[in-house]
């Protein structure tokens, strides 16, 4: 099992630094941030800016992986993100993991005077941008005269990057999805998968509706004709009703059924003072000493 940690964007970075530099330190194997605009309950709270952050983040540490969690075509354009991604992926060293869904419909999906698009102009839109990051992330041959596309949502023009991608072929895609299209697209390009189950239930019921999706991933993978081992699956352990740090027993539950699940990377949330994620860094460090036996 691999452990990983998000750090919402709230503090100033004379502070957030403080963080990302223990979550290394405490062992952590990926630290993630959220690539929102503004976020649910938190929407009248300080909020800074993903690629800032996970680029200040990668110049303060060394090995921890870092990744957003999740980005989104919501308010982004894969040729600028891109771009934005290769730069990050070159500071890392290589250390980045891209985590990517097709967009919620909160803040993000109108800030921008965007339409409200029906689901299948979602998943239209966010095949599109993953196949065109695909393209764009392995970076255009010398000589070639730039990357170009058009597609129903995006194009690009003889698009440049910036050298030689950090990691070959591209920087890894975690796919966020739940659903069989969105679960096509893990299998046609994701090195993982990540999910936070199912919407508006909790506990119990949280947990069958996790079980079921590890089934509908390894379907798709099959009739993608790869297999399904060689996906890496996350699970988002603050996602069923409960926050996984509350308690040391909260979490060692927790990791514990995600393993049971075939879970390979599980995902906690830096605590918060109040509010949502509330608890307590004294958790956290305890916590920290359990991967061991997890890791064995």
């Amino acid at each position: 099992m691999r452990f990983g940690i998000v750090i919402l964007p709230q503090d100033s970075w004379r502070h957030a630094r403080r963080k990302w530099q223990a979550a290394e330190d405490f062992g952590f194997d990926h630290a993630w941030t959220y690539d929102h605009l503004s976020w649910r309950t938190l929407a009248d709270q300080p909020w800074q800016a993903t690629v800032p952050t996970l680029a200040a983040a990668a110049a303060v540490t060394s090995e921890i992986k870092l990744g957003t969690f999740v980005a989104s075509p919501n308010f982004r354009h894969p040729v600028t993100f891109a771009k934005e991604v290769a730069t990050i992926d070159d500071i890392s060293d290589g250390r980045f993991l891209l985590g990517i869904g097709s967009g919620g419909t909160g803040f993000d999906a109108f800030v921008l005077g965007q339409a409200e698009y029906t689901p299948a102009e979602r998943h239209g839109r966010f095949a599109e941008f993953v196949t065109s990051l695909d393209l764009l992330l392995r970076h255009e041959e010398p000589g070639s005269g730039g990357v170009s596309f058009r597609g129903d949502w995006f194009t690009a023009v003889d698009a440049r990057m910036v050298g030689r991608p950090a990691q070959h072929p591209r920087v890894p895609f975690v796919i966020a999805a739940n659903g069989p299209r969105g679960l096509g697209l893990v299998a046609q390009f994701g090195a993982g998968w990540v999910t936070t189950g199912a919407d508006g239930v909790d506990g119990d019921e949280w947990w069958a509706g996790v079980r079921q999706m590890v089934g509908r991933l390894e379907m798709a993978a099959h009739a993608a004709g790869r297999d399904p081992q060689t996906i890496d699956r996350y699970l988002s352990l603050d996602s069923g009703g409960s926050y996984s740090l509350q308690s040391v027993g909260a979490f060692q539950d927790a990791v514990g059924r995600a393993a049971e699940l075939g879970f390979t990377d599980v995902i906690s949330h830096w605590p918060r003072a109040d509010g949502i994620y509330a608890g307590s860094e004294a958790v956290l460090d305890e916590v920290v000493g359990t991967f061991d036996e997890w890791r064995s």
